[in-house]
């Protein structure tokens, strides 16, 4: 029978301070939020105050500043959008998001530490609509993990997702999410027509082999009939549920323009809030000289001449706030700056001249952790000449070519939608005519590859596309 005892060790913990905390989450904020948080900071402290004879940060303008942009309503910085009496940044308090519902049943798995940290970065890397937005097998190098993982971990994290609530959640493809969601039929019969019904979309069959599925199963056409009809009952947005927030405007953080010497990149003045310590309360603040007259009436949190403790604390809160504030926007702009000293062909030709990049190759460069990098870019956006990205677009891992050159998979996909968006004949281009059309301009990727990017982009397969046009 085993004793208990008591013994003492040492360990070493990180533990965040609240105010470290804080800024933390005011860096991953998206713009209007953050902007909003400013505000209200505004209202209940008194040390804060709108500047409102802010000159132009450096390295900063305003849309209607450039050529091509007209100055207008559209150009109205979130704060002066307020006084025509609907405010961009009004919404609702946020509700739980799918992560943070995700995140909360990983810890109650109590899983051992390695795979906790796997299982977290997949429920990152997951849109809002439950689908894995990245290849698991590169998640490890793009969140700079010394220790890569083995296909095997990788493989045993992302099960543990995919066994989450709710079903669906971690998919890679539509055929895999509603093949996650085949647990809950009931009936093994239909279960396993609806996985041979998949199956068969997934190798792109066309409608008339799913009807003769009765046949070559030996079933009732009654049943397949079933089959097709469970599985349109199926919830292919299984994240759609949590995180319903109110339409959000999005505006840019950076703006990136060309000029006579080249492209300068420069913060939207926009939506930089214009706040300062106000002067004269805090010259009220300064210790003065304590007067001669008896102190008897004075506090424990007062000394004569002295400001109160709650009021130093509010003063030093609000030039916290301010310095945050510039540190944020500072952050944003040297990480945009990095991004595009690292992707100059994008400039020049768009999302098909994208270069492989890496979170950590940004945070080496600008000299900041990799998971500040991953806050920045969440959430902000860069105007350029192509239209509006989220900074984490630019991301991706490397593809090598036969040639020996690394590309980038949202170059190749802008590819593939090129090809697809100029195949206009009678006859459309399966996904292995796309991939030997890419094998002749150099880069070679396989059939199923074509098919993910396909799917990405929302475009049906070639039968589908054949009998629209028909």
């Amino acid at each position: 029978m085993s004793s208990l005892a008591l013994g003492v060790r040492q360990a070493q913990t990180t533990h965040l301070s609240p105010r470290l905390q804080k800024a933390v989450q005011l860096l991953q904020m998206p713009t209007a939020e953050f902007i909003q948080s400013v505000m209200t900071a505004m209202d209940e402290n008194p040390f804060l105050e709108e500047d409102e004879a802010a000159a132009v940060p450096p390295g900063s303008m305003v849309l209607g500043d450039l050529p091509g942009w007209p100055a207008g309503p559209g150009t109205k910085s979130l704060h002066d959008a307020a006084g025509d009496g609907i405010s961009m940044l009004e919404k609702e308090p946020a509700t739980t998001t799918l992560h943070d519902h995700l995140h909360a049943q990983l810890r109650m798995l109590r899983l051992p530490d390695r795979v906790f940290l796997l299982c977290s970065l997949i429920v990152e890397e997951l849109t809002d609509d439950g689908y894995l937005g990245c290849a698991v097998e590169s998640i490890c190098r793009d969140y700079g993990i010394e220790t890569e993982a083995t296909p095997d971990e990788l493989q045993a994290a992302l099960l543990h997702v995919q066994s989450l609530e709710p079903a669906g959640v971690g998919a890679r493809d539509l055929q895999e999410c509603l093949r996650l969601q085949l647990p809950a039929v009931d009936c093994p019969l239909q279960r396993a027509l609806c996985e041979a019904v998949l199956e068969k979309a997934a190798q792109g069959s066309a409608p008339q082999a799913l009807r003769q599925l009765s046949t070559r199963l030996d079933v009732p056409a009654h049943a397949v009939r079933e089959a097709l009809e469970r599985l349109r009952h199926l919830d292919p947005h299984p994240g759609w549920r949590y995180g319903s927030q109110p339409v959000q405007y999005i505006v840019p953080d950076v703006i990136v323009h060309k000029t006579r010497g080249g492209w300068t990149t420069s913060l939207n003045e926009a939506v930089i809030p214009r706040v300062r310590v106000n002067r004269q309360y805090q010259q009220l603040m300064q210790p003065k000289p304590a007067p001669p007259a008896a102190t008897e009436s004075i506090t424990e949190d007062e000394t004569p001449g002295q400001p109160s403790r709650a009021l130093a604390a509010q003063l030093a809160e609000a030039r916290w706030t301010v310095r945050n504030v510039q540190q944020r926007f500072s952050t944003v702009l040297d990480v945009a700056r990095a991004i595009l000293r690292r992707q100059p062909h994008f400039l020049e030709y768009g999302p098909v001249g994208m270069r492989p990049l890496a979170l950590k190759d940004v945070a080496e460069d600008v000299g900041v952790h990799v998971s500040t990098v991953s806050r920045v870019t969440n959430n902000k956006y860069l105007q350029t000449p192509f239209g509006l990205f989220e900074l984490k677009y630019f991301f991706s891992r490397a593809m090598t070519t036969p040639a020996g050159h690394d590309s980038s998979p949202t170059a190749i996909r802008e590819l593939v939608q090129e090809i697809l968006a100029a195949d206009n004949g009678l006859q459309p281009l399966s996904d292995v005519d796309i991939a030997r059309q890419l094998e002749r301009q150099g880069i070679r990727i396989a059939r199923r590859t074509v098919t993910k990017y396909r799917q990405q982009l929302r475009i049906p397969p070639a039968e589908q596309r054949a009998a629209l046009r028909s």
